[in-house]
C-alpha cells in the first residue's frame, strides 16, 4: 500500500531503471500477513553488466533484493520492520526450494536495501551499521549475517554514478540531482522515465491540500522543468509529427501539447499549422480528451 505520493514516486521511479535489467515488481505481497514489499528485484543473469549503466543503483541489485525508499529519515522501528519482510521473503523462498526438492544450501538469499534522505549516527550506532571501503561514502551495512544495509541519500558524493539515487532525495539534494537530469541527452530512456515521474508527483501534489514547506517548495523547482519538458514534447512532436508507424506516440504527444497551446490563447488552427497536423486530428484530440473527463 502506498504511504504517500513521494513513497509512489520512488517506487515507480527505482521499477523504471531496474526493469531493463530483471524482474522488478512493486508492493509484492507477503504470505503470512497481509503487507508488502516496497519493491522486489530479482535480476537477470544475462544483463548484470548492462547494470553499470545504474551507476551504484546497478552495483547494489547485483543480486535478488528488496529496496525500502523513505521520503523521512529512517528510524529504528523502519529497520526493524524492513528485516521482518527480509525474513517472510527469506523464509518463503526456503518453503519454495523445499517443495522443489533444492537444497538451502543453493538458495540465493536476498539483500535488503534501505534508501534514506538521511540517517542518524544515533541509528547506525544502533544497529552496528559501518561503511565498507570498497563501496561509496554513504552506503552503510549492518553485520553481515543480517544481509541488510542503509543507504543515506545526502551523503553520497555528488557524481554521475549516484544520479538515480539522489534523485530519491530531499530538497537541495534532489533539486541538484533533477538539474543533472535535465542535462542528459533527450533519448537518454532513464530521463524520459524520471522526468513522467516527476510530473506525475507534481501533478498529485498540486491536487492536495495542507502541503508541507518540502512539497511546496517540490512544486516551485519542477515548475520551470514542467515547462522546458512541455516544449521538449512540442518540438519532438514537430519533428516526428508527419512519421509514419507512430501513431500512438503521435497521440500521446498531442494529448499533452494542444491543451498548453489552447491555455496560451492559440487557435485550433493555429496550433494546427504550429505542428503540421491536420485541423481534424486537433479536433479528435479534443474531443478524445472531453470524453475521458466527462467519465472520470
Amino acid at each position: 500500500m502506498t504511504r504517500t505520493p513521494h513513497d509512489q514516486f520512488a517506487k515507480l521511479c527505482l521499477a523504471g531503471f531496474l526493469e531493463p535489467f530483471g524482474t522488478a515488481e512493486i508492493g509484492r505481497e507477503l504470505t503470512s500477513e497481509v503487507r508488502q514489499v516496497d519493491l522486489w528485484f530479482d535480476p537477470d543473469p544475462a544483463r548484470l553488466d548492462s547494470q553499470a549503466a545504474l551507476g551504484l543503483l546497478g552495483q547494489m541489485v547485483r543480486l535478488p533484493c528488496l529496496l525500502e525508499p523513505f521520503r523521512n529519515a529512517i528510524q529504528a522501528g523502519h529497520i526493524l520492520d524492513c528485516q521482518s519482510k527480509l525474513n517472510e521473503v527469506r523464509l518463503e523462498l526456503l518453503r519454495k526450494a523445499k517443495s522443489q526438492k533444492i537444497r538451502s544450501s543453493q538458495v540465493t538469499l536476498p539483500r535488503l536495501w534501505m534508501i534514506s534522505p538521511t540517517v542518524s549516527l544515533k541509528v547506525l550506532e544502533e544497529f552496528g551499521a559501518i561503511e565498507k571501503s570498497d563501496w561509496l561514502p554513504g552506503v552503510y551495512f549492518l553485520p553481515e549475517g543480517q544481509r541488510a544495509a542503509i543507504v543515506a541519500i545526502n551523503q553520497l558524493p555528488v557524481t554521475p554514478e549516484t544520479l538515480w539515487l539522489r534523485l530519491l532525495g530531499r530538497e537541495t539534494v534532489q533539486a541538484q540531482a533533477v538539474s543533472e537530469l535535465m542535462m542528459l541527452p533527450e533519448n537518454h530512456p532513464f530521463r524520459t522515465h524520471t522526468l513522467k515521474q516527476l510530473m506525475n508527483l507534481r501533478k498529485t501534489l498540486e491536487a492536495r491540500q495542507n502541503l508541507n514547506r518540502d512539497e511546496r517548495g517540490l512544486i516551485m523547482s519542477l515548475s520551470p522543468i514542467y515547462e522546458r519538458w512541455e516544449e521538449e514534447i512540442l518540438q519532438r512532436g514537430r519533428r516526428e509529427g508527419r512519421q509514419e508507424g507512430r501513431q500512438e506516440e503521435r497521440q500521446e504527444l498531442l494529448s499533452r501539447v494542444v491543451p498548453t497551446l489552447l491555455r496560451s490563447g492559440l487557435t485550433i488552427e493555429q496550433i494546427a499549422e504550429q505542428l503540421q497536423v491536420d485541423v481534424s486530428e486537433i479536433q479528435r484530440v479534443l474531443e478524445l480528451r472531453s470524453s475521458n473527463e466527462n467519465q472520470s
